[in-house]
C-alpha cells in the first residue's frame, strides 16, 4: 500500500512540475474571468453566454490537460526507462498504472478546481447592455496570479525550491483567498453581503466536467500506453468530436447491433453539458450527479481494464 501512496504522490507531484500544466492553469483561468468582462450585446442572453463560454474553456482546458499528463506520466517514462525502473523493485504492473492514473486525476481535479473559481466568479462578473465591468473584481483576480508567480520566485531564489510546483500550489491558494475577498466587494468596493450574483450551480456543472475529464484522461492514459503524445492527443480529440455527435450519428441507425456497440464504446459527451439546464433556470439533481458519477467510473474501469492489457506485454527495456 505504502508503494501504491508512493506512485500516486510521485505521478501527481511530476505533473504539477511541468510549466504547460502552471501556463494551462493560470491561462484558462484569467481567460474565463476575461471573458465576463466583455460587452457581448446578447440581448438579454449574455450571462448565458458567459457560462457557456467558461464551461467551455474548463472542457478544453482538461482536454488538453489530460492528454499532456497522460503521456507525461507514462509515455515519456516508458521512453525513458523510469517506468522500467519502477516496476524492478516489488511493484506490478497494474498497481503502476492504476497509479498513475490516479496522479493524474488528482492533478485534473486541482485544474478543474481553480477554474471553477474563475468560472464562479465570471458568473458574478458577466453583465447586460445596461450594466459595465467589474474592473475590481477583475484586476484583484489576476492580481492574485501575478502575487502567485512572486511567490513561487522568492521560494525558488531564496529557498531553492521547483518554481512551477509552488507557482501551481499558490496559484490555488491565491485564487481561493481572492474569490472569498472579490466577493464582500461590490463594484464600486463597498462591503456587501457575501457571493451576490454568484450562480452556484456552476458547482455542479463542474463536477459533470471533471467526470468527463476523468474519461478523457483515461482514454488518454489507454493511448499513452503505446502512443507519443501527439498521437495520443489526436485519438483522443477525434473521440472527443466523435462523442459530441454519438446521439446524433448512432441515433439515425435505427438501434442496429454495430451503433449499439459503437454507442457503448464511443463516450457520450452531452451527458455532462448541462448549459442549457442552467439557462432555463433548473437544478441538476443529485442523482443525476450520481448517475453521471457512475457511467465515469463504469467507462474508466473498462478504459485501465484495456490500458492494462495493453501493457502487460509492453516491451520496457
Amino acid at each position: 500500500m505504502r508503494q501504491f501512496v508512493a506512485i500516486v504522490t510521485n505521478a501527481f507531484m511530476e505533473l504539477i512540475r511541468q510549466p504547460v500544466f502552471l501556463l494551462l492553469m493560470s491561462s484558462s483561468a484569467v481567460f474565463s474571468v476575461f471573458l465576463a468582462s466583455l460587452p457581448y450585446f446578447g440581448f438579454g442572453e449574455e450571462p448565458k453566454l458567459v457560462k457557456d463560454s467558461v464551461l467551455a474553456v474548463m472542457l478544453l482546458a482538461g482536454l488538453l490537460g489530460a492528454v499532456l499528463c497522460a503521456s507525461a506520466s507514462l509515455a515519456r517514462e516508458i521512453r525513458t526507462g523510469t517506468a522500467l525502473a519502477v516496476l524492478a523493485k516489488p511493484v506490478g504492473r497494474g498497481q503502476f498504472l492504476v497509479g498513475k492514473y490516479l496522479g493524474i486525476a488528482l492533478a485534473l481535479t486541482l485544474l478543474t478546481y481553480v477554474n471553477l473559481l474563475a468560472c464562479l466568479l465570471a458568473t458574478r462578473l458577466a453583465y447586460d447592455a445596461y450594466g459595465d465591468t467589474d474592473w475590481l473584481g477583475l484586476g484583484a483576480f489576476v492580481a492574485a496570479f501575478v502575487i502567485a508567480y512572486a511567490m513561487a520566485a522568492f521560494s525558488n531564489y531564496f529557498l531553492r525550491r521547483p518554481f512551477v510546483s509552488d507557482a501551481v500550489l499558490a496559484c490555488a491558494i491565491m485564487a481561493t483567498v481572492s474569490f472569498i475577498g472579490i466577493n464582500f466587494l461590490d463594484k464600486s468596493g463597498k462591503v456587501q453581503a457575501f457571493a451576490m450574483g454568484i450562480d452556484w450551480r456552476m458547482i455542479k456543472a463542474a463536477w459533470l466536467v471533471l467526470f468527463a475529464l476523468w474519461i478523457l484522461a483515461g482514454v488518454a492514459l489507454l493511448c499513452s500506453t503505446r502512443l507519443e503524445m501527439i498521437s495520443s492527443l489526436a485519438i483522443c480529440s477525434g473521440v472527443f468530436l466523435l462523442g459530441l455527435m454519438s446521439e446524433y450519428i448512432f441515433g439515425r441507425a435505427g438501434g442496429t447491433w454495430w451503433a449499439n456497440v459503437l454507442s457503448a464504446i464511443v463516450p457520450n459527451w452531452q451527458l455532462f453539458w448541462v448549459a442549457d439546464a442552467l439557462k432555463e433556470g433548473k437544478g441538476i439533481p443529485w442523482n443525476y450527479l450520481g448517475t453521471a458519477f457512475g457511467y465515469a467510473a463504469a467507462y474508466v474501469a473498462a478504459a485501465l481494464a484495456g490500458a492494462m492489457a495493453l501493457f502487460q506485454d509492453r516491451e520496457l527495456s
